[in-house]
Formats: structure tokens, C-alpha cells, sequence
């Protein structure tokens, strides 16, 4: 690999993976939609290529002469009126690089997925690979993510030498979207009053950057690779988190029954007011059950290795506080 591209490089893993590229001396390309903030590559001698995902002469004009792409761009929303570009931009999109990568002869593309893509298993037991999510009930997001697989599968069954990873929830520095990253803020602030049964994975970004890196030199194409850190209940996360960063630990837990109510009521209020959702009725849904996960196949065929939980909340944490985000 000598020339990789990375697209949606100005988000958190994307900017994380690009700085590691970049520190391994290779000449990497970043591919940007219109009017991204790109604070995060500012510094790092890359070749910037504006344009939108699935426009194919941007793929192609980008892609020339790279012998590696790196597919992290994606609309990660819960909010149900930004279904239809989400599907437009995470599954059209990614069928648009995997076409470009086919014409443009790349020897290797990764494909940023989500655990969301696998199957839930008994209570406190870890998923791997092998289970594949209910497709019968997958909406927004997780749909989108879904079948955006499917495109990438396509692309291998033509020919394409294509990996899939599946990072668990992300934290880690230049989260400035403030996905998973806007539970430490809101911590600190004391905004975090309870928490729910139930618990999930965190792993660090800069781990998700070389598995991804890992997977384009060692992957075995068409396989899924789930990168994933510490399994622990909400409850934990969210007083260990607490305990870290000097914030405030939740008071008791909160009945799901009623999460599921007040998940309706958010989003309608949110949908009202256009701001991003922090809770929907999906969401609520789900959130009660445990969404543990095993990187183990990672760290058999990769070399994966994940950062210890209170490492990397601490991590995101001094980059919130040195950047004012705080």
C-alpha cells in the first residue's frame, strides 16, 4: 500500500485513520463532501478531494492511481426524517465506491460497517460475526448499514478484494459530531442523571484506524471483522466515566417502560425544533439490552488489540478539554 484514499477523512475514525496513514509515510488522498468542517486533517500534508459520495467522476478522479480505499463516509443519524439521504449517501454511496473501485483497479477497500449489522445474543453473552442482524426489522441506520454490506458482498462476488469492519461504539479524539463522544460532556455537566438496564461496547478510535489498517494488509476479502473493546453495563459506563473525568454519577436506574415513552416525545420535540434527536423511539427500544461483542477474530487474523476503557474515555476526554469543547 502507497497511496491510499480515505473517504469521509475529515470525520472522527476517518481522521483518526488518516493521521496514522500519513504517519507510515504514505501519500494519502481524503475525499470530503462540500462544506466539511476539516480541522481535523489541518497540518497533515494530504491531497483533499471535495465532492459528493456518489458522484462517480468524483470517485474515479479520486481513486486514480490509489492501491487502497478506506470507505468510512456515512450519514449516521437516528432522526427519521434523514432517512431517505441516509440511504442515499450510505447505500448508494457505498455501491458508488465499490463500482469506482472495480473500474479503478484498487488492490484492497475497506468498508467501515457497525455492529449494528450483527445479531443480538442471549442477555450478557458477547455477539461475533457469525450472527447476522433481523433484516425484518432494521430501519434508518441500521437498514442503511445493512445494506450498504450488501453492496460491498457484491463487489466481492465480482471480484473486488473487499473487507468489512464492525467497530462497537466509538470514542476517542476529534469526535467533534459528538456522537458517542456527547456522553462524556454530558457527564461532566452533570446531565446524566440515570441509567438504564442493559450495557454496550466501547473501543477506542485510533484502534478502529489500525484494525482498519490491518484489515486492508492481512483482511481476507468478503469477511466481516467486528473491532470492539470492554463489554460493560450502563451503569458502569456511566459511573466509571464519572469517576475519570471528575463529573457526576447517575443517581439510580430509569424504567425502560418509561424510556420507551419519553423516546416518542424527544423525537417529536427534536423534529419540531430540526435538531438531532439524543433519544428516539428506535433507540429506546433497544436500549435495555446488553450490545456486548467479541473482536476476537480480529485479534486472530488482524492483531487487533483494544485500548482499556478507562484509556480511552481519558483520551477523548483531554482532546475535549484542550479543544474547548468542554
Amino acid at each position: 500500500m502507497h497511496t491510499p484514499l480515505v473517504t469521509g477523512a475529515s470525520g472522527c475514525v476517518g481522521s483518526a485513520l488518516t493521521i496514522r496513514l500519513h504517519h507510515r509515510g504514505l501519500r494519502v488522498r481524503a475525499l470530503v463532501r462540500p462544506g466539511s468542517d476539516t480541522r481535523s486533517l489541518e497540518g497533515i500534508p494530504v491531497e483533499v478531494h471535495t465532492g459528493d459520495i456518489c458522484d462517480a467522476g468524483v470517485l474515479r478522479r479520486a481513486m486514480e492511481g490509489c492501491d487502497a480505499v478506506f470507505h468510512t463516509a456515512a450519514l449516521v443519524t437516528f432522526a427519521r426524517k434523514a432517512r431517505v439521504e441516509q440511504l442515499r449517501v450510505n447505500v448508494l454511496g457505498t455501491r458508488a465506491v465499490v463500482r469506482a473501485c472495480l473500474g479503478a483497479g484498487v488492490r484492497a477497500l475497506v468498508h467501515t460497517s457497525s455492529v449494528t449489522t450483527i445479531g443480538t445474543p442471549p442477555p450478557r453473552e458477547p455477539a461475533d460475526e457469525t450472527l447476522a442482524a433481523d433484516r425484518s426489522r432494521a430501519a434508518g441506520y441500521k437498514l442503511s448499514k445493512i445494506l450498504a454490506e450488501d453492496e460491498v458482498l457484491d463487489g466481492v462476488g465480482s471480484g473486488l478484494h473487499a473487507m468489512i469492519v464492525n467497530p462497537s461504539v466509538i470514542v476517542g479524539e476529534r469526535d467533534t459530531r459528538f456522537h458517542a463522544g456527547q456522553l462524556i460532556r454530558d457527564i461532566k455537566r452533570g446531565r446524566v442523571p440515570f441509567y438504564v438496564e442493559g450495557g454496550m461496547n466501547i473501543v477506542y478510535v485510533g484502534d478502529v484506524a489500525e484494525g482498519m489498517i490491518a484489515a486492508a494488509e492481512q483482511g481476507r476479502a468478503g469477511e466481516r471483522y467486528i473491532l470492539a473493546g470492554e463489554n460493560l453495563t450502563h451503569k458502569e459506563i456511566f459511573r466509571r466515566t464519572a469517576t475519570l473525568i471528575g463529573g457526576r454519577p447517575p443517581l439510580g436506574r430509569f424504567p425502560l417502560g418509561l424510556l420507551a415513552k419519553l423516546g416518542g416525545l424527544v423525537e417529536s420535540v427534536s423534529g419540531v425544533l430540526g435538531v438531532e434527536p439524543p433519544l428516539t423511539r428506535d433507540l429506546a427500544a433497544i436500549a435495555g439490552r446488553y450490545h456486548w461483542f467479541t473482536a476476537a477474530k480480529a485479534a486472530k487474523e488482524l492483531g487487533f488489540k483494544a485500548t482499556p476503557f478507562d484509556e480511552t474515555i481519558m483520551a477523548a476526554y483531554e482532546w475535549y478539554r484542550h479543544n474547548g469543547y468542554l
